[in-house]
């Protein structure tokens, strides 16, 4: 099994108040350091856009209850240029890099080639790589804010086919432009919408507005970014020192991004075993060629972590407290998301975590997930504090890591 880590990097109030922005990064600075020298591979930072307590005055916020903001970070790149320089082997990632936001697709392609140029040296030289998982985020209203809604009745009608499209749309600006062809957008393929991806009402609701004979099958809209042929500067930037990590489920957008570079794909929720290895199967037929042949560890998933291996504590005793540590932490998380605790979503989320002495995460580990899984590892959860988020880390690395080991 490969390892890396997970940083949510939250900022909550837990009933002393939040802590400054300023000492949250210094801790992260603090705590990917502490990776790099226990060993794990890639640590991977959450991203968010604009203050959760300005959506939740809006009539019907996403996020009524939550106490704090569920991330504080706004650019992988910045906090890359840092970190590349206090560490000596780990590599930096993004889960994920909105590129819908901060200009869209074409000021992240050209954001990360600039990146490389500088930064590039330093990666080669300590055999490491920037890794940028992008997507579209998961919140609508940070998207909102740089016009990704619909233009008109038609796309109100059918916007989760359009939103899909949007995506499919920044995905190709995004991995061509970063890989230094000339373009425009007169290049790229027209965007259609399917009726057989449509409720039926809606898509009829359409055709009418656009006086469309009621037998249409598709309609062609407008792309986002309409502009003539461009060429991204540093010119001369190479990519080998960067891996893309797609944020996405939908099947179509794996295979598509991987018709123009090798793009891995992430899991960043819980999914049934069935759906991974679905997964791993397409990708095995799909993944660009330019990257090899498709291996499990090109999808990092998300597992929460609370060990316990505290020496004056029995084995039943380590149980119990690490128990109790993952079940304050799930009670906690659904009454912040929510208001209120739904014990059912507090079990199922102690089922998705991994809890226990030493020997019982080890177990757990090898009997929930395959031995060439990548695990991005979870320890940050419902926590300001660094030291503790340190202690669950060595306490992972120093008392399971050695059962993978013998």
């Amino acid at each position: 099994m490969y390892f890396d880590i997970f940083f949510s990097f939250s900022k909550m109030d837990l009933g002393q108040g939040p802590p400054s922005d300023r000492l949250l990064f210094e801790n992260l600075f603090r705590q990917i350091r502490e990776a790099d020298t226990l060993g794990f591979d890639t640590a991977w930072i959450g991203e968010a856009h604009f203050s959760i307590k300005t959506e939740q005055s809006k009539p019907q916020p996403l996020l009524p209850h939550f106490n704090g903001e569920l991330c504080i970070n706004t650019d992988i790149l910045q906090i890359a240029s840092k970190a590349l320089y206090q560490t000596k082997r780990i590599g930096i990632g993004s889960a994920i890099r909105n590129i819908l936001v901060n200009g869209g697709p074409i000021a992240h392609a050209e954001a990360i080639r600039t990146f490389l140029t500088i930064h590039g040296s330093e990666l080669e030289r300590s055999q490491r790589k920037l890794h940028i998982g992008f997507g579209i985020g998961r919140f609508v209203y940070a998207n909102e804010v740089y016009g990704m809604k619909a233009r008109n009745e038609v796309e109100r009608l059918l916007w989760p086919q359009v939103r899909n499209t949007i995506l499919h749309e920044a995905s190709t600006l995004f991995l061509r432009l970063l890989k230094g062809e000339i373009l425009g957008s007169k290049d790229l393929e027209e965007i259609n919408l399917y009726r057989k991806e449509s409720p039926a009402e809606n898509w009829d609701k359409a055709l009418t507005l656009l006086n469309l004979p009621a037998y249409t099958e598709t309609i062609q809209i407008n792309p986002r970014w309409e502009f003539d042929k461009i060429l991204l500067l540093p010119e001369d930037t190479g990519l080998e020192q960067l891996e893309l990590v797609l944020g996405s489920h939908d099947p179509k957008l794996q295979e598509h991004v991987n018709t123009i570079h090798h793009v891995k794909v992430f899991n960043l929720s819980v999914t049934p075993n069935a759906t991974i290895d679905a997964t791993h199967n397409r990708m095995e037929k799909t993944y660009h060629i330019d990257g090899g042949p498709w291996k499990r560890s090109y999808m990092p998933r998300t597992v929460m972590i609370f060990t316990c291996a505290d020496a004056n504590l029995s084995e039943s005793e380590q149980n119990e407290k690490a128990a109790l540590e993952a079940r304050e932490a799930m009670t906690a998380y659904w009454k912040a998301m929510e208001g209120t605790v739904d014990q059912k979503k507090v079990e199922e989320g102690m089922e998705n975590a991994v809890y226990g002495c030493p020997a019982k995460v080890y177990r757990d580990l090898i009997s929930r997930f395959h031995p060439d899984d990548r695990l991005m590892t979870w320890f940050d959860f419902n926590t300001n504090d660094a030291e503790v988020v340190i202690e669950r880390m060595r306490a992972f690395v120093n008392h399971v890591i050695p059962f993978f080991k013998n």
